[in-house]
């Protein structure tokens, strides 16, 4: 009777650990600009090397664990994260920060494909809800966490720490399955779709590296363009490998049932938006408004404690109300609190963000719980783990991809601001050169470059110019918010569960069956 607690407690130790690193880097990004003298485009890839890995593998790791076993999977990637974690600590450079980044994106694929199977298997059908409802908690409790205990170990130790908290935290997780998880397998024979996990990981790269090297190279720049078409040529690649597999990664008639599309959908388009947006908010927050990493994490309080509160609330509503009723009002939500984050003044306080992170916190809370029931809601047992797989690499896709687009966009609206800013000053010859600079995340050091008597002026033009620049990918977002709302209120059906197709099917037979005398 103890090991389903064991292996409760087991799987909820690892996959904390590894949405919190999601979130948890967030606030020490700057720190990590300035001891490591990298540019803001090194750190989009230290977010998006872990949302890759995360992405690309999730299904593949399913699989491999339903074939070798899942506890001894599980486990595997509870050390593999645990030992990236120690390299990220120990990072001399940027660049071995991200490849250790990756490395914990592998881990954490592991753990989170492997996560739901092995609570199915340990608690009997009419306990998983119990099982799920704590695994839920968990989830929202480590994205309301991370950016509080970003700033405090960035803070308080160094950025260093972030990754370092993770060992300990690893080894509990990995003495606990040991001891306490049953090992278990899928019944029948399964084949690892290689190609198909080579085709989209390739293809997640190109795409990612294309919109991060955009405003440094240009979009009709070899690099860019190339890196965009490989992308396209190895997506539809990925989809004719799909096609003709007898076991594929991705089972394509899925996207025949309009609620699961909505879903993939609406996982994208949260992250895309709203937890994208939070890496430029955290810098603007340090680097331009002078808080630290604490201060920062805290500040974000607001948001992320009502994303806990709202996603308990929105757990207790998802039995009574369909699912499209609560995911369209939280993006209507979250789409009006991007809005009012615009037009803030960088020489004011931190407080002017407080409406829209409240606005915002209320939707992204109604949004996470209906949308993880939807995943799976659609599908038969036997398919969920595909189905929660692939909506949890969305969710990574929207990261990576949000993180990239909208830096590369804000990158090129900052740059231009601050040329234009100083057009007729003494330095107007050197307008571009300073705007791209402080783009690429080396403001201090253009600063300290110019004459004494106009740094004044030079720092509250690129103060000026990240505020008009947030402005624009806050619109962005918005728009991609308000895309979401209104491709789920038509695509998310009630009638698509499979619980209420099941009882349809039920009744039709009933009403055509022949009544006695």
């Amino acid at each position: 009777m103890a090991r389903k607690w064991l292996t409760l407690t087991a799987v909820c130790t690892g996959v904390f650990m590894l949405l919190l690193d999601v979130t948890i880097v967030n606030v020490a990004l700057p720190d990590i600009q300035t001891d490591l003298g990298s540019d803001l485009s090194d750190l989009q890839w230290v977010i998006d090397a872990y949302a890759l890995a995360l992405a690309a593998l999730l299904l593949t790791s399913g699989t491999i664990a339903d074939i070798v076993g899942r506890k001894k999977v599980f486990a595997i990637g509870i050390v593999v994260f645990t030992v990236g974690s120690l390299a990220c600590g120990l990072a001399p450079n940027i660049t071995t920060l991200v490849v250790s980044r990756v490395a914990q994106g592998v881990g954490g694929a592991i753990m989170f494909a492997t996560s739901l199977a092995l609570l199915a298997q340990a608690f009997a059908p009419r306990e998983r809800g119990v099982a799920f409802g704590v695994f839920g908690a968990v989830t929202g409790v480590s994205v309301a966490v991370g950016p509080v205990l970003g700033g405090i170990l960035t803070s308080g130790l160094s950025w260093h720490w972030i990754f370092f908290v993770n060992i300990p935290v690893g080894i509990f997780a990995l003495v606990m399955t040991i001891i306490g998880v049953d090992e278990s397998k899928a019944p029948g024979q399964h084949r690892i779709d290689w190609l198909g996990c080579v085709t989209f990981s390739a293809a997640l790269a190109f795409l990612v590296f294309g919109l991060i090297r955009s405003h440094a190279d240009g979009w009709g720049s070899l690099e860019v363009a190339g890196s965009l078409i490989a992308a396209a040529v190895l997506l539809t690649a990925f989809v004719v490998v799909e096609r003709m597999s007898d076991q594929p990664m991705v089972d394509g008639s899925l996207f025949r049932v309009p609620t699961f599309t909505g879903g993939l959908i609406a996982a994208w388009a949260i992250s895309a938006s709203m937890f994208s947006l939070l890496t430029y908010i955290v810098i603007y927050l340090q680097n331009t408004m002078g808080y630290s990493a604490l201060q920062a994490g805290l500040y974000f309080l607001p948001f992320s404690g009502l994303v806990f509160v709202a996603a308990a609330v929105a757990g207790r509503l998802s039995d009574k109300i369909p699912a499209r009723w609560l995911i369209t009002p939280g993006f209507v939500l979250v789409a009006a609190g991007l809005l009012l984050m615009r037009g803030s003044d960088p020489t004011g306080g931190w407080t002017q963000f407080i409406p829209g992170f409240i606005v915002a916190g209320i939707g992204t809370g109604l949004i996470n719980v209906p949308l993880a029931s939807t995943a799976v809601g659609v599908v038969e047992q036997s398919r969920a783990g595909m189905a929660s797989g692939m909506n949890s690499t969305f969710r990574q896709i929207g990261i990576a991809t949000g993180v990239a687009l909208l830096g590369s966009l804000l990158s090129s609206r900052l740059s231009n601001n601050i040329s234009d800013s100083l057009a007729g000053t003494p330095i107007a010859d050197k307008g571009r050169e300073i705007g791209d600079a402080v783009a690429n995340g080396g403001a201090a050091q253009v600063i300290s470059s110019v004459p004494a008597q106009l740094r004044e002026m030079v720092t509250a033009s690129a103060g000026r110019g990240y505020a008009n620049a947030l402005d624009l990918i806050l619109l962005i977002a918005a728009c991609i918010a308000t895309v979401a709302a209104i491709s789920t209120v038509f695509l998310i059906r009630s009638k698509d569960f499979h619980a209420n197709r099941v009882e349809a099917e039920q009744k039709a037979d009933e009403d055509l069956a022949p009544t006695g005398s």
